[in-house]
């Protein structure tokens, strides 16, 4: 299929899936070097923290509530109350800002320099830039959580490796990331907002993720549907098709996105993987 750049640059891209893995790659992506000019948008939220229109501030607060979510699910898997956490692409420092004051050694790694900023005067957090993720000592963390961030990654493989290296042999890895094999990725085709190319290099089902992991001598210990992604993802649909968005239609069909996973969660909008070695 072929999805548009709606956020800054309206330039179309070509989405390729392999018919081995199930992946699928967007295609004449933009090197390192190149695409940090397409993340310069004030509506890129998790950068700007802009509360500008109704799906920002609904943005925010859903925040607030799923921060809590993630440190629920963070404790319950590790079976720790306090650890050492690292937080990749951290954008502007709310999920370390977070966990730091519940207790937690956290590092946060974010490559945009003006999310760094934010992240500083916001939340009063200093970021590392990414290039330290390949410093850190093998072993050094109970916890790394990747919340949307994996379908970044230009290196995809070296990152599932030094992921390997640094969790803690009891450790666990959160991999948040859209799935296109949800009930409103295939109801919105190629205006889907979580294709969000050229911004996102990969696109995951459950089963191309489980590939991913066996390759990488990963393995997969549980699945956590993200049941507000639904919603979200389907109101920047809607704004994508229109122009101005139908808020009762992206409801209803995040609703019925929320259904089907419910009964199968390979239908929902996202997934979190919960990774062992």
């Amino acid at each position: 299929m072929e999805a548009v750049d709606h956020l800054v640059s309206g330039k179309s891209f070509e989405i390729w899936e392999c018919s081995k893995c199930n992946l699928r790659f967007t295609q004449q992506v933009p090197g390192p070097e190149q695409i940090g000019k397409y993340y310069k948008s004030e509506q890129y939220v998790s950068h700007s923290e802009t509360q500008k229109g109704i799906i920002n501030r609904l943005y925010h607060y859903v925040r607030s509530l799923t921060l809590a979510d993630k440190r629920r699910l963070i404790l319950s898997t590790t079976q720790l109350d306090k650890g050492g956490l690292l937080d990749i692409g951290s954008g502007t420092g709310a999920f370390v800002h977070y966990m730091k004051t519940n207790g937690w050694s956290i590092t946060g790694l974010e490559p945009d320099e003006s999310a760094r900023l934010n992240a500083r005067q916001l939340h009063q957090v200093d970021l590392d830039t990414p290039e330290k993720f390949f410093s850190f000592p093998d072993e050094s963390f109970d916890a790394i959580t990747m919340w949307h961030v994996l379908e970044h990654v230009h290196t995809l493989h070296e990152y599932m490796d030094q992921l390997k290296k640094l969790i803690r042999p009891t450790g666990k890895i959160f991999i948040a990331v859209p799935n296109y094999l949800s009930f409103d990725a295939s109801f919105y085709k190629n205006n889907w907002a979580a294709y969000d190319v050229p911004r996102h290099l990969y696109h995951f089902s459950e089963s191309s993720m489980f590939e991913l992991l066996e390759r990488h001598g990963l393995k997969l210990s549980a699945t956590r549907p993200m049941w507000y992604d639904s919603f979200y993802i389907s109101m920047l649909s809607e704004k994508y098709i229109s122009g101005k968005g139908n808020l009762a239609r992206s409801i209803g069909i995040g609703f019925l996105s929320n259904l089907m996973a419910f009964v199968d969660k390979e239908r929902c909008s996202s997934l979190t993987y919960v990774i062992t070695k």
